[in-house]
């Protein structure tokens, strides 16, 4: 039988784990303040905005009320958002998202200083693709880059993890803002402090060029 010290250990441990509801908390908590920090940052900057998967059109209708003044253009598949949550059609470019990123590196090269992206699957391939995709298109002209890609398989985090880490630095200007949920290695970024108030280890943030 375990000792008393043992048992009281398990305990702590036990204690000490967050649940997974918690754990989501956490990221979503870090994510609002990690973008409404990106805001603040890109204010006097101009630009349009690249939503790239609208999912259920949570963080688009976060992005158009806290940037009112900025054309909101979302990527995805399909539509597949709340009502209230569906973009103008002529701010919604669907297809494939290689196909997207081409016509709008055509239509709006130079012109996005914020990215966000919501584009991670459950099928690492596809992880993958959607990162080289970007990188080719929109090489340096990213100022600001949102990856929000982690799977619920560590071994895919790991992965996918790697793979922004080399492929991202190709598509960011100089004094690009990247925020993702995974930590990243990106050559010639730095990383930076969370906003006050942000959940650690729920969030990365990094700046694209020296101090």
């Amino acid at each position: 039988m375990p000792t008393d010290a043992r048992s009281k250990e398990s305990r702590d441990e036990g204690r000490r784990k967050d649940s997974r509801l918690e754990k989501l908390l956490f990221r979503l908590e870090a994510q609002r303040i990690c973008l409404e920090w990106a805001f603040r940052e890109i204010a006097v900057r101009p630009g349009i905005v690249f939503e790239m998967g609208l999912g259920h059109g949570r963080t688009y209708d976060h992005l158009r009320i806290h940037l009112p003044e900025r054309e909101i253009y979302v990527l995805d598949r399909e539509t597949d958002c709340f009502a209230d949550c569906t973009p103008p059609q002529n701010y919604l470019l669907l297809g494939d998202i290689e196909d997207t990123l081409a016509s709008g590196a055509t239509r709006f090269g130079g012109q996005v200083i914020l990215a966000h992206a919501d584009m991670g699957s459950y099928v690492e391939a596809n992880n993958i693709a959607t990162l080289a995709s970007g990188a080719t298109r929109f090489g340096g002209q990213v100022i600001l880059a949102h990856a929000d890609m982690g799977s619920y398989v560590e071994a895919n985090n790991i992965a996918t993890s790697a793979k922004l880490s080399r492929c991202l630095p190709a598509v960011l200007s100089p004094h690009a803002i990247i925020l993702s949920d995974l930590p990243l290695e990106l050559a010639g970024t730095r990383s930076l402090p969370h906003p006050p108030g942000a959940p650690q280890d729920t969030y990365f943030l990094y700046v694209n060029g020296p101090r």
